[in-house]
């Protein structure tokens, strides 16, 4: 589990999280969501360690980021897996060798034990026969599975997923969030998804953070959602066309 207590964090005066304090679980896709400048971006760097939090802590599994030595923040950081938003792969590297980058740089590995790994995870993103492409040759779906398949090679405790879903058509995107939300399952990660999706909110929100002006506003489920009083998340979801459309035929049916 990990557990965020009254996390703060400001640039110059500008304060950015303002005491935010949440759990993740084992097994379950985390999203959160809010409106550009609300925080979440900042958020999501400070459980991954890239951004130190002025005040507030983040424990992994019972054990607090800021008290651990450089070693085991490294070690923490082997555990972890990240999507970004563009895939960022490297333009230079075939597939397979993108998807095998973490394992040279956290493990020690054969290299028989590697292409082993890369075989399973490129065949779990339904891509067995993509080793040799380059990172041009694929499309974009294709690309973020590659990117999934890199996050997950090293079998890791949290999986971080920044705006996963950006730039691929809506039928690619259900796809991906189901794949995220499939491997969550199997590995038993914590997942944590930034989205401003609302196809994601609807499909895979085990648990949903709002963040509004670097507050944490409202937390629950993607059924929660349909049912809260919090008017900020309402005129967030609802400037979604599909919620509106789900909630116009909620209110239909209960009629």
């Amino acid at each position: 589990m990990i557990v965020v207590e009254n996390l703060e964090k400001s640039f110059g005066d500008t304060k950015i999280l303002k005491g935010i304090s949440t759990s993740f679980e084992k097994g379950k896709t985390n999203l959160i969501i809010g409106q550009s400048g609300s925080g979440k971006t900042v958020f999501l760097k400070c459980l991954l360690g890239l951004f130190t939090p002025d005040s507030g802590t983040i424990s992994y599994d019972g054990k607090t980021y800021s008290g651990l030595s450089d070693n085991e923040k490294r070690d923490l950081r082997a555990d972890m897996g990240m999507v970004f938003q563009g895939s960022a792969l490297f333009d230079s590297m075939t597939i397979a060798e993108n998807v095998m980058f973490p394992l040279r740089m956290f493990t020690k590995q054969s290299k028989s034990e590697m292409q082993d790994r890369v075989n399973v995870v490129l065949k779990r993103v339904n891509l067995p026969d993509a080793h040799q492409k380059m990172p041009s040759e694929a499309s974009g779906g294709m690309q973020k599975r590659v990117a999934i398949a890199r996050a997950i090679v090293n079998n890791p405790k949290y999986l971080f997923c920044d705006e996963p879903n950006s730039g691929l058509d809506p039928k690619t995107a259900i796809v991906i969030d189901n794949l995220i939300q499939e491997i969550t399952k199997e590995y038993n990660m914590i997942t944590m998804i930034n989205s401003h999706d609302m196809n994601s909110v609807m499909e895979i929100g085990e648990k949903i953070i709002f963040l509004r002006n670097g507050i944490k506003e409202w937390e629950g489920s993607s059924d929660d959602v349909f049912k809260t009083d919090n008017e900020a998340l309402t005129d967030f979801v609802y400037s979604s066309n599909l919620f509106k459309k789900v909630r116009a035929a909620q209110l239909k049916e209960n009629n």
